[in-house]
């Protein structure tokens, strides 16, 4: 069995090839390791545990988080409609006679598209293109969604939506009166330690921001997503993903401990996508079949258009892996890869 430090170091050299940059965290018997590779730009060294990345959207996680923050005070309840939530004015569809709840958006079973109306996907995929995302401000939102048909009636079936989450990220500020960044701060950052998840960084942070990059290499401008950040805003780092991923594995042994109460809240809910996959509020979950060891894989990925993302943990085994990478080329692979030897190799639960 090789140790955890060697197997973090043979993650991140792999994708020393395939990313201008990356960093690679990883979680067993109580210890965390870093590894960073390539560099943080043009003329820039290897990023570290504390270089700032886009997170895409593992920023799904965080607005799943925050909404049970706020189911756990009474601002909001889980099944609320979103129409309720979104307040006077707002025009949202519903079919079958179903309303949209705020369970629905979290889980992606809304029935809601992937992307506001009139969003061009094409957009995303072309190098050094502006934000496309920028023009997303809350009436322009807001006027998509009421001439917006659901696909299915919510709660039906699954089907993945960044509109949806930006929307639930939306709803929560409108709900609670602050912005979504303070919101994120208050109630999620602040009670894990977290110091530099946020929206936009401060100036000492910017000097410790990446820069993304297209799949040809070519550096593009960061994403600001305007009205609905809370489908994939947030920029992090490897050492604030790993609080994250410890206060996740630590939550059932330690219900006193930061956020328990909120992770615990997320995990409680559980809508069947097929067999072996389902989605709680934020995370996506299945387990392995039995002949790849039926572990258990709760994970989020993320991506813009110069950055990758993914984080992903097992209660069970108490390991967790985080990668962030400053190029849009999907990190999965090499994400799922070292989860699946953390759990053949360490085995904490017992």
């Amino acid at each position: 069995m090789e140790d955890l430090a060697s197997l973090v170091h043979q993650t991140a050299d792999r994708l020393a090839g395939q990313t201008v940059g990356a960093v690679v965290a990883g979680l067993a018997d109580g210890a965390v390791e870093f590894h960073g590779v390539g560099r943080t730009g043009p003329g820039g060294g290897a990023p570290g545990p504390r270089t700032l990345f886009e997170i895409g959207s593992v920023t799904k996680v965080f607005t799943s988080l925050l909404l049970a923050r706020l189911i756990l005070d009474d601002t909001v309840r889980l099944d609320e409609p979103l129409a309720d939530v979104l307040g006077e004015g707002a025009v949202v569809p519903a079919r079958g006679g179903v309303p949209i709840t705020l369970r629905h958006l979290a889980t992606h079973t809304s029935g809601l598209p992937r992307l506001p109306r009139g969003m061009a996907v094409r957009a995303l995929l072309r190098p050094n293109k502006p934000d496309p995302y920028a023009g997303c401000t809350a009436e322009a939102v807001l006027a998509g969604l009421a001439r917006t048909r659901l696909r299915a009636v919510p709660g039906r079936g699954f089907r993945y939506s960044n509109l949806g989450v930006g929307l639930l990220g939306l709803a929560l500020a409108r709900r609670a009166g602050a912005e979504y960044g303070e919101l994120v701060a208050r109630e999620v950052g602040g009670p894990l330690g977290l110091v530099d998840t946020c929206l936009r960084p401060a100036a000492k942070q910017s000097e410790r921001l990446a820069v993304g990059h297209s799949a040809s290499g070519q550096p593009v401008p960061y994403w600001d997503l305007a009205a609905i950040p809370g489908m994939g805003g947030l920029l992090s780092t490897a050492a604030d993903l790993s609080i994250l991923l410890r206060a996740q594995l630590s939550a059932e042994r330690e219900p006193d401990g930061p956020l328990a109460p909120a992770i615990t809240t997320t995990r409680a809910t559980r809508h069947r996508v097929n067999a072996f996959a389902w989605a709680h509020l934020g995370w996506l979950g299945h387990r392995l079949h039995a002949q790849q060891g039926g572990h258990l894989q709760l994970w989020h990925n993320g991506g813009t258009g110069g950055f990758a993302s993914f984080v992903a943990f097992d209660p069970d085994k108490q390991v967790g892996v985080a990668i962030l990478a400053n190029s849009c080329r999907s990190v999965d692979p090499a994400g799922t890869a070292l989860l699946r030897r953390l759990q053949q190799d360490f085995a904490t639960a017992g």
